[in-house]
Formats: C-alpha cells, structure tokens, sequence
C-alpha cells in the first residue's frame, strides 16, 4: 500500500460542507467538482487525493479499499450495511430527517404501500412496530408517488420540508436524524494507521470548533 491517503467524497451539499473540515486538517482540494470534469482530484498536498463518487458509492470505495476513507451519510451507511468499515466520527455536517411523509389524514383501507430508496431502513423501521408494509423502490421524485396513488406514503430524506409543503403532502412520523460520518478501511487503519489517525484527530478537532460557533 503506497503512503498516498485517498478520501471518497461526493459533489454537493457534503463535500460544500467537508471542504473546512479538510482546511483545518490542512487539505485544500486544487479543483472544484461542480466545474471540474476530473474524478481524482488533486491536493496541495502531493500525498492526499480526492475522489469524487456518487454518494451511494462511497462505503463500498471504502470498503474495498478504493479509497482509505471517505465522507457519507448515516442514511447510506445503514443502507449499505457498514460491513468492512470503521465509522470513527460523526462530522455533524449535511444534517437532515429521515422521515415518513404523506397526505395529512389518510389512512389505507389495504396494507400499507410506502415509496423509497431506503428499502432496508424502511423495512427494519416497519418490523420493530410489528407492521407489515409493501415496499416500492423508487430512485427519485418520491413526492409523486402519494399524488398519483402509487404508494400511501414515502420515506425520505426531509431538510426544510418545503419541497413536501409544495406538493400537498406533509411528514408523518421521524424515523431518525442523519449527519455526514467519517469511514475507514480496515486495512488502512492497520497499514497506514499513524496518518489515518492523525487524519482523524484533525477532522476531530475541526468538528469540535464548528460545534463551539
């Protein structure tokens, strides 16, 4: 394993929100993703890049060992299952709710149809109430499904609640809150575990000053 440090990052709102972490832990990306066409980004320092990869993508790069470490959210992670990775921090950044959501005051006369991304999460939710639901995968435009009768209701991610306001549809239940975490490869931990853990300690500290403002 060479001694470069390789951080999986995905475009928008995490890595907005992970670039003063990375300051404070002296990483400076040399490109912009939104204008950059690359998919390895360079550093200031000759020793660390970034790679920039579909959220989604970010634990198995980890995992796999793609990337050293990486930037995603809890949402993912429970997702994915975490299997083959460390999650040492919580970064408190890109904060959300995953949240049920649907039209106010229905209620299904059949069992329970509910649209999501988040078939595992939806489902371990649902079996600890003891409910059986039937799940719809859906990629995107999850707000649809209530209006045109594919499912009862959805579950999603929730920041403002203004995008479920606009479409008639309002949250339901709080499933959890979700953050940004920090991952590590196992493997890296163990090979390359003095930089892994000064990294760490660094994004660590750079947390604690943005909780302190």
């Amino acid at each position: 394993m060479s001694e470069t440090l390789t951080i999986a990052l995905s475009k928008g709102r995490i890595f907005k929100d992970t670039l003063p972490l990375l300051a404070h832990a002296g990483i400076v990306p040399k490109d912009d993703p939104e204008t950059s066409r690359k998919l390895i980004l360079d550093t200031n320092r000759d020793d660390v890049k970034l790679v920039i990869i579909r959220a989604a993508d970010v634990p198995t790069f980890v995992e796999y060992g793609a990337a050293d470490l990486g930037v995603t959210g809890k949402d993912v992670l429970l997702e994915h299952g975490g299997e083959g990775l460390y999650e040492p921090l919580d970064l408190k950044i890109a904060r959300c709710r995953l949240m049920v959501a649907g039209k106010p005051g229905v209620a299904p006369s059949r069992r329970l149809r509910v649209a999501t991304k988040y078939l595992t999460i939806t489902r371990n939710y649902y079996a600890a109430q003891g409910r059986q639901v039937d799940l719809i995968k859906l990629y995107g435009s999850m707000e649809l499904a209530p209006l045109v009768g594919l499912a009862d209701c959805i579950v999603d991610l929730v920041e403002t609640g203004n995008t479920l306001k606009a479409n008639g549809l309002e949250p339901l239940e709080h499933i959890m809150d979700i953050s940004s975490r920090l991952v590590v490869n196992k493997a890296a931990m163990k090979m390359k575990h003095a930089r892994v853990k000064a990294f760490i300690e660094r994004m660590s500290e750079a947390v604690e000053n943005n909780s302190h403002k």
